[in-house]
């Protein structure tokens, strides 16, 4: 097969592939879902995932349910996007769409992290910065706000990195902390001596993954300092407008404060 394809001249396969383009773009053409992020409209989202979920990925940017669960509730319970107080956000694996909001806030001084910023080919005057959640370089009580979402569950001291996370938030600071969980646990799972790619797939559900978070997490998050809020955010919507929007009814916001206490 691969033989007959290279055998096609190559302005056939451009009429081709812009053939295909066009398809595509009729068949998600629809006002069924919004994405509130990149304020498009689609017939349905794209089914993404190791273990495909329907109605998940956004078309445009690339945005799935943790995403956009997010964004509506910061700019529903904080009017996150338009505030006028000045903020230090830190932001730890950031996702492009929110980086194009973040560094444009300007009331906001956005610190994007990651611990390969090498991976990240953002073109802007806002540089990510190379961080290891386990130490994390900047001061004590240095940021308003912290993002970490979906990072938690690679790194094999969590403890350390919560411990870390705490440290660097102001008193009075809160941040979101999500992970993939498992409410069938009670108990958070991981086994170190699982160490190879298949293997932790099998076991964790992704390649990269240390360990399946367990109805623990919360109190994980607790012995590091946090007075945590598990929000019910995602039920405030109708099934209806879950479905609008391509979230998932069981996920849980972790919105973690740090008192003045």
């Amino acid at each position: 097969m691969k033989y007959i394809i290279a055998l096609i001249p190559s302005p056939l396969k451009k009429v081709y592939a812009n053939h295909k383009k066009r398809q595509y773009a009729k068949s998600i053409i629809g006002k069924n879902v919004y994405c509130p992020i990149c304020k498009s409209e689609f017939k349905s989202f794209a089914d993404y995932g190791i273990q495909i979920r329907d109605n998940a990925l956004c078309h445009k940017c690339n945005s799935v349910e943790r995403h956009r669960l997010l964004y509506l509730f910061l700019e529903s319970k904080f009017n996150f996007f338009k505030s006028d107080s000045e903020q230090h956000i830190l932001h730890f694996a950031p996702e492009r769409f929110f980086y194009n909001i973040f560094k444009d806030i300007d009331n906001v001084k956005y610190f994007p992290c990651d611990l390969y910023p090498e991976l990240y080919t953002y073109d802007e005057d806002v540089k990510v910065k190379k961080a290891d959640l386990t130490k994390i370089p900047f001061k004590d009580s240095t940021f308003d706000f912290i993002i970490c979402n979906h990072v938690l569950e690679h790194v094999t001291n969590d403890k350390l990195a919560m411990n870390e996370l705490y440290r660097v938030m102001k008193r009075g600071g809160a941040g979101i902390f999500q992970v993939p969980i498992d409410y069938s646990r009670e108990k958070t799972y991981e086994d170190f001596t699982i160490s190879t790619p298949e293997g932790r797939l099998k076991a964790f559900g992704q390649h990269d993954h240390v360990r399946w978070y367990g109805q623990d997490y919360k109190s994980r998050l607790e012995q590091a300092g946090f007075n945590v809020i598990e929000n019910d955010f995602v039920n405030s919507f109708t099934p209806a407008d879950q479905y609008k929007y391509g979230l998932m009814n069981s996920e849980l916001i972790y919105y973690c404060e740090k008192t003045y206490n």
